[in-house]
């Protein structure tokens, strides 16, 4: 990158149209889970599970948030959040429809990989970037992103 820095904006995760039959099957499958809560007399997990799908409702019609990254010799900003190259052991590149992500995988065991949306036009440059500090590889969707995409999360 020879001391430049690459930047551009991008939402911080794919909305996915929902429409009421999806609310409605949510609040249902809610409500069985409550039943059997009630059931089996497990007042903690009924409230976890009321708490779970309020959750879930309000994360599902808050609109994806327009944020600012920055790419330079050291790593990655996210607004004011940093992501050092030293901590990820490689980077991938994934399509999602007509999204583009880059992928960084952690080199520590439990740590989550880091998903950053970027430009269909901008991409050469920004995995050129990544590929000057990080070896890529093939990155597939895990177990969670294949259930969130499902659900339509």
């Amino acid at each position: 990158m020879n001391g430049k820095s690459i930047t551009w904006q991008a939402k911080e995760y794919v909305q996915r149209d929902k429409k009421t039959g999806w609310y409605v099957g949510l609040v249902l499958v809610g409500l069985a889970f409550v039943a059997l809560g009630v059931w089996q007399r497990w007042w903690t997990f009924i409230a976890l599970i009321v708490v779970s799908v309020l959750a879930l409702i309000i994360y599902s019609v808050r609109p994806a948030r327009d944020l600012k990254y920055r790419l330079d010799s050291t790593g990655l900003f996210e607004g004011t959040r940093k992501y050092n190259f030293v901590d990820y052991r490689a980077f991938g590149v994934l399509a999602e429809g007509g999204n583009f992500a880059i992928v960084l995988t952690p080199r520590k065991r439990f740590s989550g990989r880091v998903k950053v949306y970027f430009p269909a036009e901008q991409g050469e440059q920004i995995v050129d970037a990544f590929g000057a500090h990080l070896p890529m590889e093939a990155v597939k969707l895990d177990f969670i992103d294949k259930l969130i995409n499902f659900l339509r999360i």
